[in-house]
């Protein structure tokens, strides 16, 4: 099944419109803070291309680069931005630049990764990071009331599964999300976390502290509800310089 198809096409109307609604968020950090013409972005974790689509079709002279680990959703991706030659599209984080994107954008990828590739993951967006640049990520609400509402949208969908399980689900409700989160591999050596269930941002946080200075967070769609029910976290962060 192509990405687009659970994410901004996807059947139930509340998804298709969440999943949208974040991409109009994210790429508003960008609208509100820069000379967009001259701005480098980096989609880094960028799935099938579709933020770099949009940003591209609002500003076409933008200079772009798409890392993204998984095969499929690399051909998907390059279908998608083709009419745009000059993006560069990549698995390997080698061919990329050092401290040379003014952006780094990196949304719906942490809920996925284990510990230790959350703290390679972060280290590697503050490198490709310009020393005055700044990163946006987003990731799922998936604790309170937000974790409430959607297992219980899940166990309509797809009941008994982990994500599904009437106890995982009250133990996130609680704040106390399962910590036995099944892994599975995504790409030869990258192993990731399927399921978003048992994601906790406040643990993000933790780590993103490490390596950057939090600017802003902000929750999405409706931001003047803050956590009580968005089901998204986002966050403006700069660079901690790295000590020589």
């Amino acid at each position: 099944m192509p990405y687009v198809d659970i994410t901004i096409n996807d059947p139930n109307p509340i998804k298709r419109w969440i999943q949208r609604r974040r991409f109009r968020d994210a790429l508003a950090v960008i609208d509100s803070r820069s000379t967009v013409r001259t701005v480098k972005i980096l989609d880094f974790g960028g799935g099938d291309g579709e933020l770099l689509r949009q940003c591209l079709q609002s500003w076409p002279e933008v200079s772009a680069a798409l890392y993204e680990p998984t095969s499929s959703l690399r051909k998907e991706a390059e279908k998608k931005l083709s009419q745009w030659p000059r993006v560069r599209i990549t698995g390997d984080l080698q061919t990329l630049p050092m401290a040379a994107f003014d952006v780094v954008y990196c949304l719906e990828v942490f809920e996925h990764l284990p510990d230790r590739a959350t703290y390679e993951a972060l280290e590697n967006i503050r490198r490709f990071l310009k020393p005055d640049g700044f990163a946006v990520i987003g990731v799922p609400h998936e604790i309170f009331a937000p974790a409430l509402i959607k297992g219980l949208f899940r166990m309509v969908r797809r009941y008994g599964a982990f994500d599904a399980k009437p106890a995982h689900v009250a133990t996130a409700a609680i704040g106390s999300p399962p910590h036995n989160r099944p892994t599975q591999e995504i790409a030869p050596g990258f192993s990731y976390h399927h399921y978003h269930l048992g994601f906790d941002y406040r643990q993000l946080e933790k780590k993103i502290g490490l390596r950057f200075r939090i600017e802003s967070r902000w929750f999405s769609p409706a931001r003047i509800l803050g956590p009580l029910l968005n089901s998204e976290v986002y966050y403006l962060l700069r660079p901690i310089p790295i000590q020589p």
